[in-house]
């Protein structure tokens, strides 16, 4: 499982002009099964990306990401291995 933290590097009215191109591509890879959850940061730095796929699939979404793209924000990619999880939740759990 991974956790892809984005933060801006640039000013809030290039990101705010890049902001629906993003969504589009979010609301593509949520369609692709890419991610299985996404919001902002608190305070509104960048965002936080969650997904179960390969690397090699994350990657390559990733790298369509108008954010990435144009240069807007950086990504930090954190793999880990979901062990325990809330009820409800067991599908996160890896094989």
């Amino acid at each position: 499982m991974f956790v892809v933290s984005l933060t801006y590097k640039v000013p809030q009215d290039i990101v705010d002009y890049h902001r629906a191109a993003h969504m589009a591509w979010v609301k593509e890879a949520f369609d692709a099964g890419v991610f299985l959850a996404s919001g902002r940061r608190v305070p509104a730095v960048g965002g936080v990306l969650l997904s179960s796929v390969d690397r090699a699939t994350l990657d390559a979404s990733l790298a369509r990401d108008p954010f990435f793209s144009n240069g807007v924000a950086e990504f930090e990619i954190i793999e880990f291995k979901a062990t325990s999880v809330a009820k409800g939740f067991e599908n996160l759990l890896e094989a």
